[in-house]
């Protein structure tokens, strides 16, 4: 899809680099363009040092010369300093990756392939004008119809939109109440299962939205674990909480899907990731032979964690067992030579 231009890879939300249909990339980039805007002047040390320019002019420079031919951020980047001297390139180069839609052309982004990060723009890949609408109305239904019923905030924290309470009211939205009383909105017809089904065991890839789609991570985060510290890595979820990593080990011919869970798993949950687990091979190694599924040692927390005596066993002990373990293990670092 990406070599017939039916899918790119541009930057859209949270101004981060994500795999969208051309249809997608033509109907988004323009609503999310205050996301990148703003990247670029608050959230980076380039919009500063295009202070007093033209940037009419820097964005019709920039994009003939991509448009002549796809270049890396690093030959623009040399190209528009021999333009503008007196400025500093690499902010030049970045102001057009913000301002102008960029999408990276093949092989970069190919299955099996690697490749610089080269771009163009996305209306002389594509051949046609992106959409004029930028209102963000079908953003957000799109985003409750995958991650509903949210608040506010939710979207905000996914879209890298600010500002968006109005036009949600404005939408003919359902709305719900949480355990601490914030507004969740949804789709009308949006199906909400019974509290009570069960999520099944899924892998998660780096960087996936499911972990990035909410204000409140709490509702997909335990408490043995840190989003920060996660965000970027391959994940599993078991009945729909992250509880541990995972990763593929390829040695020639062979391939061995490695899970690290951060808790003590049952036997069940074993054997759903198991079984979930075979289809990751097959799907993301089938050129390769699968050598089996394989669970690390215990890690520290199920290490110093007291084996529950009952389903309601509370979390509280394992927490300051763990606190104790860090302690421990930090003092040890600590009195090494």
């Amino acid at each position: 899809m990406i070599e017939r231009r039916r899918a790119v890879r541009l930057a859209l939300m949270r101004s981060t680099i994500h795999l969208v249909t051309a249809r997608d990339c033509v109907a988004l980039r323009p609503v999310l363009a205050p996301v990148q805007e703003r990247n670029l002047y608050v959230g980076s040390p380039f919009g500063r040092r295009i202070t007093g320019m033209d940037v009419g002019a820097l964005v019709a420079y920039g994009r003939a010369l991509l448009e002549e031919r796809p270049r890396t951020i690093a030959q623009l980047a040399k190209l528009l300093g021999e333009r503008w001297p007196d400025r500093d390139a690499t902010s030049l180069a970045y102001a057009i990756r913000n301002l102008v839609p960029l999408v990276q052309v093949p092989p970069r982004g190919l299955w099996g392939q690697s490749g610089q990060s080269v771009c163009t723009t996305a209306e002389a890949w594509l051949g046609r004008p992106l959409a004029s609408e930028r209102g963000p109305g079908k953003l957000i239904k799109r985003y409750l119809a995958g991650f509903g019923p949210a608040t506010v905030r939710d979207i905000q924290t996914w879209s890298g939109l600010l500002g968006l309470q109005e036009v949600v009211e404005r939408l003919r939205l359902r709305t719900f109440h949480d355990q601490r009383g914030n507004v969740l909105y949804d789709l009308p017809r949006a199906p909400r299962p019974d509290p009570d089904t069960p999520a099944p065991s899924r892998f998660l890839p780096d960087y996936d939205n499911a972990l990035l789609a909410h204000a409140d991570r709490a509702r997909i985060f335990t408490q043995a674990n840190q989003p920060g510290q996660l965000i970027g890595k391959p994940t599993f979820l078991v009945d729909g909480f992250l509880r541990g990593t995972w990763k593929i080990v390829r040695q020639k011919t062979r391939a061995t899907l490695t899970l690290a869970p951060f808790e003590r798993l049952s036997k069940r949950d074993r054997a759903a990731l198991t079984s979930e687990g075979a289809r990751l091979l097959a799907f993301a190694a089938g050129d390769t032979h699968a050598d089996g599924i394989r669970f690390t040692r215990l890690t520290v927390w199920e290490a110093f964690a007291p084996e529950p005596t009952n389903a309601s066993a509370s979390r509280a002990s394992c927490s300051q067992s763990l606190s104790e373990a860090v302690a421990t293990v930090s003092h040890s670092f600590m009195s090494r030579p």
